[in-house]
């Protein structure tokens, strides 16, 4: 794979612990990209001491991260999400933007239920949470999906073309709504996930943060449904398309 073609965005807020580990882990010669979302531990010191390029972005939310992230790679023809806590393995990163690079698929979803995950890093109960909101992509979106990764890979291009509106916690979900309601070719493929580096998690990690995350991923879906329903089912992680 030709990491030349790709930027990895990595929102992070208070991420300084564990952004070393999370920053090594990715092949050499890819362009990282963090995207210091407020933090006051350092981060961004850290980050750009790793090696990454570092954007600010003081409006808090993933969302608002995760876009001003896009906004500083124009020159990117594949944009890639990672954690910023190193629970992924950026050695994935090949299976995560590969299919996109080849013009395999459009949207590529790591998904983290289907992939070898190391004991504690996911709940038993987050599992069961992400299961339910692949199910709900099949079922709203018709896009099949046994986990909302974050880890994930699309065209710039294509990114821009959705149109995606929300700057907080509903991100993730609305990305693969508009990919499902505009018939792209999305595909899910298992990827590693391991027990964060450093730090607390903001959001599985409090029950208030899963709350707020839960009622904005709600508030997206309502808000998509209300534009109307989506056409046929995209590709799944297999590749073909099923209805």
């Amino acid at each position: 794979m030709d990491v030349r073609r790709v930027t990895v965005i990595l929102p992070a807020l208070d991420e300084a612990a564990a952004l070393p580990a999370a920053l090594a882990s990715f092949p050499a010669g890819v362009d990282l990209l963090v995207v210091d979302n407020g933090s006051t531990d350092g981060t961004a010191a850290v980050a750009a001491a790793a090696g990454a390029r570092v954007v600010h972005e003081p409006r808090r939310g993933f969302g608002a991260a995760c876009w001003a992230g896009v906004q500083a790679a124009p020159g990117a023809e594949v944009v890639a999400f990672a954690d910023a806590d190193g629970s992924f393995d950026g050695g994935d990163l090949p299976a995560v933007a590969g299919p996109v690079l080849r013009g395999e698929a459009d949207l590529v979803v790591g998904s983290r239920v289907a992939g070898a995950r190391e004991p504690g890093a996911m709940s038993p109960l987050a599992v069961a949470e992400n299961r339910v909101l692949g199910l709900a992509c099949r079922l709203l979106f018709r896009v099949p999906l046994s986990d909302l990764g974050p880890f994930r890979a699309i065209r710039r291009d294509t990114l821009l073309a959705l149109g995606i509106g929300d700057r907080g916690q509903g991100w993730p979900l609305e990305m693969v709504g508009r990919a499902g309601r505009a018939r792209l070719r999305v595909v899910e493929v298992p990827v590693r996930y391991r027990r964060r580096a450093g730090g607390t998690s903001k959001v599985s990690g409090s029950l208030p943060g899963a709350l707020r995350a839960t009622a904005a991923m709600a508030a997206v879906a309502a808000r998509l449904l209300a534009e109307g329903r989506p056409g046929p089912m995209t590709t799944g992680r297999d590749g073909r398309v099923s209805g």
